[in-house]
């Protein structure tokens, strides 16, 4: 993604994040190892699937695998509409989003979270750019779609992902 306006906000979200984390998240992501504005959008860019985490209404964990879109400045997921995953943001609307790739000295990740909601209608744009990500594939399956607007966003990737992403 070549998209300036996209490698700012992204940039800016995860300074504003990492002012706001802990020592034990500095500590965790230290700056050498973050990715900046531009690489995030790239990243992200090439990047289809997330691992998506959301709280069932009983209060345990669940995490399945996602498309995703970047569009107005919040990550959009399309899905069926009896998808355990809606009843989830219904109950408790806030959602985490992880994207990793690699393993050991090429690994990389973006992880983000913040308040979900269900739609049943989206902007053509999202559509559209959610179907090309998906190499063509037709959307109709998607009943439904969760928009995230991320309230932190983190990043990480050993020096030899960022050498040769």
């Amino acid at each position: 993604m070549d998209d300036p306006n996209l490698s700012t906000w992204l940039g800016r979200l995860q300074e504003s994040s990492f002012s706001q984390g802990g020592q034990a998240v500095r500590k965790a992501y230290p700056p050498e190892r973050r990715l900046t504005g531009p690489q995030l959008a790239t990243y992200l860019g090439r990047r289809t699937y997330a691992l998506a985490s959301s709280t069932r209404p009983d209060g345990r964990a669940h995490a399945a695998p996602t498309l995703f879109t970047i569009y107005a400045e919040a990550f959009w997921l399309p899905t069926l509409g009896g998808a355990t995953r809606l009843r989830n943001v219904q109950a408790h609307p806030w959602l985490a989003l992880s994207v990793l790739e690699g393993e050991h000295e090429t690994h990389a990740a973006v992880l983000t979270e913040g308040p979900a909601e269900v739609l049943t209608t989206v902007p053509a744009d999202v559509t559209h750019a959610t179907e090309l990500r998906n190499r063509g594939a037709t959307l109709d399956w998607a009943t439904a779609w969760l928009r995230m607007t991320p309230h932190r966003l983190f990043s990480f990737a050993e020096h030899a992902w960022q050498e040769h992403p």
